[in-house]
């Protein structure tokens, strides 16, 4: 099949703008019954559709694999029926949160009678661009009409066969519920201009342009956007074992967050050491890391715990590898860790582990990342693991939403002032 033709392309994402903006006038209207009863409709239809999705996703493995694709990127792509359902289950979850549309987060009267309410409306038209993640497909769609908004998504070339599959239950589910199907659109092209097209706002259709994926495709989104972005550049992520750390519960939770999922934005890509209690902690640490078979990248006092140990680069600190590797590095206490994590890091999640609550609540306080814990893992920074049911992803910025983006972050909001008759001197 050829390529479509660049006038084609426009063509195509100029109407997907506008069907895309009058679906959004309908479901900013919606009921939050109607809203919920599509979400619920679309978990259903999903699960009917496994024998469909599954086997659109085995082609697009397929051919992914013949390309010579990573395996970490071919990890980040697979479907399995436990993935699928999970997907189910998680827009089921979204549809039984709370309604965000209408909400009044703040009521206050004036002296001079006027009521004043702050109150959660829809952004409007959502341009999501992504690679590779198939289950991206439903989250987005649930969080989106969770919210209010209509979206137009934008998936990896690689995985466009998966992410056509389950739009197409997302679709039918909309009209079973008497939503419009435009309310959830994929562009149907792998052609990179569509998203070119996407960027420059689709005729002022777009609102707000969430890219999702490495750090080459969020730098371009960031260039060349002409709308508003929300977004993070990598998660360069870290695990501080603190003097005061227990020696069991700090591998634990070091293993977990670097090597549960070696390809998720959460993975721990750096440990960091206390010098304080690196006699008693660097040893074990390192040596659980190379049996569990993951290649650990040391400064010199790291190197001397263990042969296997390869010395660490200055690269390697800011380093998101996706993959069996951790940087280890041993530092100066909370301070040193901080101090670390301001120069290196993505401002995406970090963690300490430690059993002095002074120290802990220093770091939490200190270090001015999107999602900070203590004796945890990273790999929990995910919006289904904070009771939002799923995300779009993980915003670093400062800006409207940091953390994960669930259906509240997707609205903005208005004032609704109530009055009888008053007039302004």
């Amino acid at each position: 099949m050829n390529a479509p033709h660049k006038d084609d392309v426009d063509e195509l994402l100029t109407r997907m703008g506008k069907a895309a903006r009058d679906a959004s006038r309908v479901m900013a209207k919606a009921d939050k019954s109607q809203r919920a009863a599509a979400l619920h409709a679309i978990a259903k239809g999903i699960k009917a559709c496994e024998k469909q999705i599954l086997a659109a996703n085995a082609r697009d493995i397929e051919a992914a694999t013949k390309a010579g694709l990573s395996p970490a990127f071919l990890d980040r792509m697979r479907l399995s029926p436990a993935s699928v359902q999970g997907m189910a289950k998680g827009i089921e979850t979204v549809a039984w949160l709370p309604d965000p549309i209408g909400d009044a987060e703040a009521e206050w009267t004036r002296p001079n009678g006027l009521k004043i309410a702050r109150v959660r409306v829809p952004i409007g038209v959502i341009g999501i661009i992504y690679e590779s993640r198939p289950n991206v497909t439903a989250d987005a769609a649930a969080l989106c009409i969770k919210s209010g908004n209509a979206v137009i998504l934008r998936g990896g070339s690689e995985a466009l066969g998966t992410a056509r599959a389950i739009q197409t239950a997302i679709e039918l589910a909309l009209e079973r519920v008497s939503l419009p199907k435009e309310a959830v659109q994929v562009v149907p092209t792998a052609d990179r201009a569509a998203v070119g097209r996407l960027l420059a706002g689709l005729n002022g259709n777009i609102d707000l342009i969430i890219p999702r994926g490495g750090k080459s495709l969020v730098e371009r989104v960031h260039k060349d956007a002409r709308v508003p972005v929300l977004a993070h550049l990598e998660g360069n992520c870290h695990v501080y074992v603190d003097k005061g750390a227990d020696l069991k519960k700090a591998i634990d939770i070091a293993l977990n967050s670097k090597m549960r999922r070696v390809s998720v934005c959460g993975a721990a890509e750096t440990l960091l050491v206390d010098a304080a209690g690196a006699g008693r902690l660097l040893g074990p640490l390192v040596e659980a890391f190379l049996d569990a078979g993951c290649e650990v990248r040391g400064d010199r006092i790291t190197q001397t715990v263990d042969s296997r140990v390869e010395a660490a680069e200055e690269d390697d600190w800011y380093t998101e590898y996706l993959d069996a590797i951790i940087a280890v590095k041993v530092v100066d206490g909370v301070e040193g860790a901080a101090a670390h994590i301001a120069k290196y890091g993505s401002a995406h999640t970090e963690s300490i582990v430690t059993e002095d609550k002074a120290a802990a609540e220093t770091f939490l306080r200190e270090v001015d990342s999107a999602i900070v814990l203590h004796n945890a893992s990273t790999q929990f920074a995910d919006g289904a693991e904070f009771g939002l049911g799923a995300e779009i992803g993980i915003a670093t910025g400062r800006l409207h939403a940091r953390g994960p983006v669930g259906a509240r972050e997707l609205t903005t909001y208005k004032y609704v002032v109530r009055g009888y008759g008053q007039t302004r001197p």
